[in-house]
């Protein structure tokens, strides 16, 4: 156990773990909105779309969380000049050390985990983003600061083109939420803004299908034309037709992700019913001789009532074939309850599980030369809301 008055200060994988798999935490309303502290706002994009979101940064990890005020939620985030007043509300900080034991942390802080990745320069107390400590189950867990989103992540413009979609996965709300497509114009000026700030680092374009999976290839072909005058990685992510990767390698792109969503075929019939998954993996394949290894990703869905068999076998094909798998603890969205009349069993896993599997993940990837850590758009350097190999185990 800490002693009294040892703070946790920085959050490492068995933490980061933690925080994913509660996925939410109660926060004031004051760190979001003020100048320092920007929240991302609500996504409009895959699961988690509609549901606004802040990023935390502590020892080089950052995690993204949903927000809500909820004086009952797991896990509570406070301003650290706070802490006092709500280190008496919880018990006090002399019992910081419970809830580190629970995360299966010793005195020391050693989580056991030689793959964790060393505390950098983000840590508590530095940068513009506000000093906060997260308690979790009534306990200190962790310090760092909140991070500001620039358009939808930290140090990328990742763009939403189409808010809507035909396809009908039943994890996901876009279908419900029936959002509008943006114009390239539209697009172009929020691109520009995010360059003023001096922080933008990559620009990422995915997209839902407003009417057909071609007519956004060809609309996200048009626009990375139109970005490559940037001078910055571009990253996309959309539906694969029989020639994307190629039209999008040939526009400007430098990464392709084209979601599996799962490997387990029998629930991807359910849930994924308009989808093709030969026809995403066989286009994933056509990828990475396109881009390039280390260059083409897949989001898969973990929660979704598939077996920890199922994940291992599905992370060795991806891997068999030059795709870094992007494991995605489900999101339970309160607009798609329809999920479990197809998904029974389909929960948020645990923290233990994602971090078992995401070790595993770099195993396979470390096996077939593949280096998560070396992707420049889109999720895996931005890494909020995943275990990253290379970069978090």
């Amino acid at each position: 156990m800490c002693k009294p008055n040892q703070h946790p200060d920085n959050m490492d994988s068995r933490i980061k773990a933690i925080l994913i798999a509660e996925g939410s935490a109660d926060i004031e309303p004051e760190l979001l909105s003020t100048s320092k502290a920007l929240a991302s706002g609500p996504s409009t994009a895959g699961p988690g779309a509609g549901i606004g979101s802040f990023f935390f940064r502590s020892g080089g990890h950052l995690v993204r969380l949903e927000h809500r005020r909820d004086p009952d939620a797991a896990l509570i985030v406070r301003r650290i000049d706070e802490e006092a007043a709500v280190g008496g509300m919880y018990g006090g900080s002399d019992d910081a050390g419970d809830a580190r034991i629970a995360a299966g942390i010793d005195e020391n802080g050693d989580t056991g985990n030689a793959g964790d990745v060393d505390a950098d320069t983000h840590t508590a107390g530095n940068g513009d983003g506000d000093d906060v400590v997260i308690f979790y189950k009534g306990r200190e867990l962790v310090r760092g600061r909140i991070e500001p989103a620039l358009l939808h992540c930290p140090e990328q413009a990742y763009i939403t083109l189409s808010e809507s979609c035909i396809f009908d996965c039943t994890f996901c709300p876009v279908p419900k939420l029936g959002g509008r497509t943006k114009t390239a114009d539209e697009v172009l000026r929020m691109v520009d803004d995010a360059y003023r700030t001096g922080n933008l680092r990559a620009i990422s374009i995915t997209s839902g299908i407003e009417r057909s999976p071609g007519e956004e290839v060809t609309r996200a072909v048009d626009l990375v034309k139109s970005l490559t005058k940037y001078n910055l990685p571009i990253g996309v992510s959309v539906y694969p037709t029989g020639d994307s990767s190629i039209r999008l390698k040939e526009a400007g792109a430098v990464e392709i992700k084209y979601n599996v969503e799962t490997m387990d075929r029998e629930i991807f019939g359910r849930v994924c019913a308009d989808m093709d998954l030969d026809f995403v993996l066989a286009s994933l394949k056509d990828a990475v001789s396109i881009f390039g290894r280390n260059r083409v990703f897949a989001n898969f869905i973990i929660g979704l009532g598939e077996s920890d068999r199922t994940v291992r076998e599905g992370v060795e094909t991806l891997a068999g074939i030059g795709v870094i798998p992007i494991l995605r603890a489900l999101n339970l969205h309160p607009l798609r309850p329809d999920l479990m009349n197809v998904c029974p069993d389909a929960a948020r896993p645990d923290a233990d599980r994602l971090l078992r599997l995401a070790r595993f993940e770099r195993e396979v990837l470390d096996a077939h030369g593949l280096r998560a850590d070396v992707a420049e758009t889109m999720c895996l350097p931005c890494g909020g809301c995943d275990l990253v190999p290379h970069r978090d185990v």
